[in-house]
């Protein structure tokens, strides 16, 4: 998934986008929030995770502002303020998690995979579809009791399409989700990926090739 990590501390957003790169996700990372807003304003995510104490603009005001042009992306607020009155008013103006520093780094990953499972509206970290089961918390993927080999943007790849079951994606939508900034992502890179995960698959999944719109990942027919 495609995620934003707004952060003016160089060693906490490094650690962040490091992280979260090598958990397989498309990560872009910003130092404040007028960079931030700006590129929120075209670009879609599946979550930003938000400092609050950023300089300029703060936190709370971008989210003010995302929120008020009716973005409904997840937000999780990051701030060393630890006070409850602090967790209310970033909770009321449209944050949906909070989480105070310091903290480890296991408990913002799973509050990350929480948030976004909700606005998918999976309600647990595993699908089933067909003999195909996705266990998005141990980032494993099984075909029955055979154990698919995935490397990280595979997986990812199989993560958007088990999240559009029926829904034709294309190529530009499938990148967006993909890919950050700092990635070269053409036509070619989807199709490499795409054929890849198609052959290890098999007839568990069927990503069909729609043409002139993308492609389409549907239960495979018993």
């Amino acid at each position: 998934m495609r995620i934003l990590v707004v952060e003016d501390d160089d060693d906490l957003g490094d650690a962040l986008l490091r992280q979260l790169r090598s958990d397989g996700h498309a990560v872009d990372w910003l130092r404040d929030g007028e960079s931030a807003d700006d590129v929120l304003r075209y670009q879609d995510y599946e979550l930003v995770v938000l400092d609050i104490g950023l300089p300029g603009m703060s936190g709370s005001d971008l989210l003010q502002l995302m929120r008020a042009r009716g973005t409904r992306t997840p937000v999780l607020m990051l701030t060393a303020r630890s006070n409850i009155e602090d967790r209310v008013s970033a909770l009321d103006i449209g944050a949906d998690d909070y989480l105070a520093k310091p903290f480890d780094f296991r408990e913002l990953y799973a509050r990350c995979r929480a948030l976004m499972r909700r606005s998918q509206g999976i309600a647990t970290g595993t699908t089933t579809v067909g003999r195909l089961i996705f266990d998005r918390s141990a980032k494993a993927a099984r075909i029955g009791d055979m154990q698919l080999s995935l490397p990280n943007r595979e997986f990812r790849l199989l993560e958007i399409f088990i999240g559009n079951i029926g829904r034709a994606l294309s190529k530009d939508q499938i990148a967006a989700q993909l890919f950050d900034f700092d990635d070269e992502a053409g036509d070619n890179a989807i199709e490499l990926y795409v054929g890849r995960l198609r052959r290890k698959l098999g007839d568990a999944l069927t990503i069909r090739t729609v043409r002139g719109a993308g492609y389409i990942a549907e239960e495979a027919e018993c």
